[in-house]
């Protein structure tokens, strides 16, 4: 017996915390009946239904994916804007996948892909402390004083301070204003990157995902193309 979200991350419908949504929204039937109330636990033969639809298990077959996501499209299954989303970009994979996480719709990078809810709840819930880095172009010079500011935390909203963080200057382009800024965090609030740039008084101009924890963006992808992990690289993560 597993707790309700569990039973349907692990057959790969969505994330933990995704399917967390959904059972609070009253969109989860369990043996045709709803159910709302998070930890109550089932059998992963009880039959589950989201949004009247029945689930199977995606699962048969694992699959995990590394996409150089590009700029201006959103790190969602659907948008109701009906904007680009990341999926439009995989093709021939069979099995049914989400995005591990989130980028902005301006945002590029490293973004993983996959049907494995375990696999997903790994790399973002913040229990794990897997680390993010980011590559950053800033306007104007950071001072070595804001490079301190953004490594030992910093209130991007009332009351709220990140956490520690590795903040490295790489170039300053005294020509454009503009900074290249190494950044790594491990946690994943919503804009948190943004909103950390301009607690000390710059702005992003460009923002980029390198590296998930030990895994790095191949750079040999270019924007929208993909490629399978390495088993290696999964069998770390899951370790």
């Amino acid at each position: 017996m597993e707790r309700l979200q569990k039973v349907i991350a692990a057959k790969g419908y969505c994330s933990r915390r995704k399917a967390e949504e959904l059972i609070t929204q009253g969109r989860v039937k369990v043996n045709n009946v709803v159910v709302k109330t998070l930890g109550i636990k089932f059998d992963k033969y009880d039959q589950i239904q989201i949004d009247n639809k029945i689930l199977t298990d995606e699962n048969s077959s694992k699959v995990y994916l590394m996409l150089n996501k590009p700029r201006n499209c959103v790190s969602t299954m659907r948008d109701p804007q009906h904007r680009k989303t990341v999926l439009s970009y995989i093709k021939g994979v069979p099995q049914r996948i989400y995005p591990v996480g989130r980028l902005d719709y301006d945002t590029s990078g490293l973004l993983l892909l996959t049907n494995d809810g375990e696999f997903t709840n790994i790399i973002t819930h913040p229990s794990h402390i897997i680390n993010k880095t980011y590559h950053v172009l800033v306007s104007g010079y950071l001072t070595k004083q804001k490079l301190q500011q953004l490594a030992s935390g910093i209130e991007i909203e009332p009351g709220i301070i990140t956490s520690q963080s590795q903040a490295k200057l790489v170039k300053y382009e005294e020509i454009k204003d503009a900074s290249i800024l190494l950044l790594t965090i491990h946690e994943g609030r919503k804009h948190q990157v943004k909103k950390m740039i301009k607690a000390i008084g710059h702005e992003v101009i460009k923002l980029k995902r390198v590296a998930i924890g030990f895994l790095q963006l191949n750079e040999a992808l270019k924007p929208g193309e993909w490629r399978y992990l390495k088993f290696k690289d999964i069998k770390r993560f899951l370790k």
